[in-house]
């Protein structure tokens, strides 16, 4: 059973790390975190501990999670670096539960499941990506259960789709749409904006992620993170416009031109073959999370609101 009251530990400090750790302090849980540098460019709560280190390297990674009842996997690294990083830091996050007995939670996304070719994406559906991104999830997905099958380390999944809110920077809806709009600049997005998209708000990301955490029943399964109700990045980014008061402004690149580009910057390149999540409708299935834990998204204009005021004053606090 689940103690409410034990260490958990968060290997990586981006904005899904933070969510987790603010929804862990709310509930008076006492957290670890864990990052390369040791440091946190922002106040900390109290009950907030940091670590530097490389959770690559098992044997830091296993002292780091030392006492911990759970170890949650952030990490994300560069989009680039994703084939090269990613599956090491998958291995220390897994030891670290693992050598310590606690449970693991692990932050995904959708890549695995490929084209859903705009029918609902649900937990069901069989991993059927054929890109490198893809391909390299889907074997991430199948070792972190066969771990769980193992009975090395228990495990829950939770997975989301593109994120936007507070501290989400490198995002299709991070800086270039949010920040952008704030400066009175245009939005730039890649690809087409005509069709219905699931985009997943922080806070419910870091709330879905501990409610996971502190259920004995969710180990062993997979769970789509509620998001606000699907529109158009069209319609996204006409809410964001007035929220922030301003006329719309909306540029779209398209995919060849993301590819030069790319040629220049490489996580930016790495983009094109992900274009198919905006050719059609994609939209988030989380109707079992939400039959089990009882809750939905926060309402998008309120999700938008909450993010536009966070820019506001991330923006005002920059160099100028």
């Amino acid at each position: 059973m689940a103690n409410n009251n034990a260490l958990h530990v968060i290997f990586g400090t981006g904005p899904v790390g933070m969510s987790i750790m603010e929804t862990l302090r709310r509930r008076d849980i006492p957290v670890r975190m864990v990052n390369r540098s040791g440091k946190i460019h922002e106040s900390l709560p109290a009950g907030v501990e940091v670590v530097a280190g490389d959770a690559s390297d098992k044997a830091f990674a296993v002292q780091a999670a030392k006492g911990a009842a759970v170890v949650y996997n952030a990490l994300n690294p560069a989009y680039s670096q994703w084939v090269q990083l990613f599956p090491s830091l998958q291995a220390g996050a897994v030891e670290a539960a693992a050598a310590n007995g606690a449970r693991l939670v692990v932050m995904d996304n959708l890549y695995m499941y490929g084209d859903p070719d705009g029918q609902p994406i649900h937990e069901g559906m069989p991993y059927a990506a054929t890109n490198k991104k893809g391909t390299l999830r889907a074997k991430m997905a199948r070792d972190l259960m066969a771990e769980h099958t193992a009975g090395r380390v228990q495990v829950a999944v939770g997975r989301a789709s593109d994120f936007f809110g507070p501290r989400v920077l490198g995002s299709a809806m991070g800086e270039v749409i949010f920040g952008n709009a704030v400066a009175g600049k245009a939005a730039q997005f890649i690809g087409t904006a005509k069709h219905p998209h699931s985009y997943s708000y922080m806070p419910d990301i870091g709330r879905a992620l501990v409610e996971l955490a502190l259920a004995d029943d969710a180990y062993g399964q997979v769970w789509h993170i509620p998001s606000p109700k699907a529109v158009t990045t069209q319609q996204m980014v006409e809410k964001i416009y007035a929220a922030v008061g301003a006329p719309v402004k909306l540029q779209i690149a398209p995919p060849f031109l993301i590819s030069i580009v790319g040629l220049f910057n490489p996580d930016l390149g790495e983009m094109v073959e992900m274009g198919y999540e905006f050719e059609k409708p994609f939209i988030i299935d989380s109707s079992k999370f939400e039959k089990r834990f009882g809750w939905s998204a926060t309402p998008l204009d309120v999700a938008i609101g909450e993010t536009v005021a966070w820019y506001k004053q991330h923006m005002a606090a920059l160099p100028a």
